[in-house]
């Protein structure tokens, strides 16, 4: 195969599967916030949130695969799976590697998470900000269009969207928490009996 077609491969399900993972990100992040409003949201939002994880890690795949067929840099099986084996800028590299592993991991439970506990599902799904992160640390530092003005712009305006649906959800679970551990005032009716 054309070396030039499997670079193009690379760059371009790169790119897409860091755009999906991320969108994917910000779904669930505004659907968790309930910044979409408060009104009851059907089931297909929730799968729209699972399919943008599900294509980002199939995209993933495509990137992996390309980059292995590719002769330019000489990645092998070990190089795109242990970080730090490879010569080809290897900490752009392992950055892409924490990404597919928490994606990896974040997809599998989800899966399975009608058979594991709510609980771990819950703890290797926050793995989702480490995706986030280490996927557009590495997009940013390994892939050719980090130079572009273009995409420097889509990874600051998702770092801020992320950022920003992040600082609302700890606040709507802080505010939850506050709630739950103030016991409920008594009616003003109760009060003006007892007096």
């Amino acid at each position: 195969m054309n070396t030039q077609v499997l670079w193009y491969s690379a760059r371009a399900a790169g790119i897409v599967a860091w755009a999906l993972a991320t969108a994917s990100v910000v779904w669930g992040l505004a659907l968790s916030t309930r910044a979409a409003g408060r009104t009851a949201r059907p089931a297909w939002l929730f799968d729209l949130h699972r399919f943008l994880g599900g294509i980002a890690l199939t995209f993933t795949g495509i990137h992996v695969a390309s980059v292995l067929l590719d002769s330019y840099v000489h990645f092998g099986l070990v190089n795109i799976l242990v970080p730090f084996t490879g010569t080809w800028h290897p900490l752009a590299v392992a950055w892409g590697i924490v990404a597919f592993y928490a994606l990896l991991a974040v997809e599998l439970t989800s899966l399975a998470r009608p058979r594991i506990p709510k609980i771990l599902w819950r703890r290797v799904h926050f793995a989702s900000f480490a995706l986030f992160a280490a996927g557009t640390i590495h997009a940013l530092s390994a892939g050719t269009d980090a130079h572009s003005t273009a995409f420097t712009f889509a990874a600051l305006g998702a770092c801020g969207l992320v950022g920003a649906l992040t600082a609302l959800r700890v606040a709507t679970a802080i505010e939850t928490r506050r709630r739950r551990a103030v016991p409920p005032a008594p009616p003003a009716s109760a009060v003006t009996r007892a007096a």
